[in-house]
Order: structure tokens, then sequence, then C-alpha cells
């Protein structure tokens, strides 16, 4: 099955899989023991679009995290009479089973000031660092030329945020700017003091291509230099 935006997590030995589907109409995911059997496990759906309003078009690029003793998925989704208007959104897991127990709604991640999501946003990512939760998005600049930049926020909780978004970065190299002038679909790792951030670049196509941040994790995360 053709599936875009993986993402992967490993929690409690299992290794748990979700994506875009070809339809952006619903969020699944899979459970396995191994990595390399993710693609011939079941998928289970455990939420579907709105049929109007928000989170009615385009649900794309989930992600599966588990934070603070609960599961969360955050996705972006669009509205079907506005398709573009795309912004970052919150499923919380009821229960202990993501796969068997209820998703509930919690709507639209909480920005801490007007400044956030007014524009093109999706990709969120969530992390924590140092007892610190933070997130980092793409967002794209509402007036003059249409660019996709990469933002960074901490987070009151896996809701809400707690500071101003800062500009992590923005498309300022030839190989970041072919077709578009791109940077989207964050992702962290983590590897003993360090934290590695990749983001794609450009037009999706065959100029489409992966850059990379780095930084020690026991300084200011939001200090963009």
């Amino acid at each position: 099955m053709r599936r875009a935006d993986p993402y992967v997590c490993k929690i409690g030995g299992e290794y748990y899989f979700t994506a875009s589907v070809p339809e952006y109409d619903r969020i699944i995911l899979r459970k396995s023991q191994k990595l390399d059997e993710l693609a011939d496990t079941p998928e289970t759906v455990i939420w579907k679009k709105h049929e109007r309003g928000i989170m009615s078009k385009h649900i794309w690029a989930p992600e599966l995290h588990y934070l603070q003793g609960k599961w969360y998925v955050y996705y972006a989704g669009g509205d079907v009479d506005d398709p573009w208007a795309i912004r970052p959104y919150v499923l919380e897991c009821t229960g202990e089973d993501p796969l068997k127990d209820t998703w509930m709604e919690c709507g639209m991640v909480v920005p801490a000031d007007e400044f956030s999501f007014n524009d093109f946003s999706l990709d969120m990512t969530v992390f924590e660092n140092q007892g610190d939760l933070y997130c980092v998005w793409a967002e794209k600049v509402n007036i003059g030329k249409k660019i996709s930049n990469l933002y960074i926020a901490k987070m009151k909780n896996p809701l809400e945020l707690s500071s101003q978004q800062v500009l992590l970065t923005t498309p300022d190299y030839t190989w970041e700017r072919r077709g578009f002038w791109v940077n989207e679909g964050p992702a962290i790792l983590k590897h003993k003091n360090k934290l590695y951030l990749t983001y794609s670049a450009s037009e999706t196509g065959i100029d489409y291509c992966v850059g990379m941040l780095s930084i020690d994790a026991r300084t200011n995360l939001l200090d963009p230099r």
C-alpha cells in the first residue's frame, strides 16, 4: 500500500507506524515487534476526517508520540471549503492501547500568542529535551513571496505552546529554492548530548532534498544561532 510521510517510533519494545494515506482522509496505525515487519502488518484506522469545516481536507503527515504518560497524534488538516487553510491538530488517546482505545479530538495546537499558525502550517514534530517539551513545524510567510520556514517553540503541555514561535530556518541556499522556496518536514534525532534536526527543502520531485541542523542539547534551543 502506498504511504507518504512515514513516521515510526519505538515504545516499550514495540514499533509503531503511521503515515499519510493517498486519500488524505484518515489516520492509521500499525504495530509490530520488528521494524521490517511493519510493511505487512494490518492497519488500524483510529480517526476519520470531518465532512465539513476544519479537519475535513488534506489530512497530512501524522506523528505518534508518547508524552507524559499519554499517546498523542499530531497531524495537519485543511477545510473542504478552504483546502489550503492547513493547521496543526492533535488527537489524544483515552486509554493505554493506541490501536484499541478511543481517540479524542483536542483541536488545533494552542498558540502562546496571536502570531502562530496564521497561515499554511504543517509537519509539526514534538520532542522532549532536558525535561521540557518543544515543537518544530513548517509555516508559510503570509506577506510577500510565499516562503515555507521552520519555527520552534517551547510547549506548556502536549496541547499548547508556552513561548512565542522562533524562526529556526528559512530557505537561504540554492538547494532549498529549486521550484519553491521551502523548508518543511522536520524530524528530531538524539545522540548522546547532541540534537540533530533533519528537514526537507525545495519542490517535491527530483529537486526535493534533505538538510540537517545540529545543536548541543544542553544549550538554548530557542536561540536560532
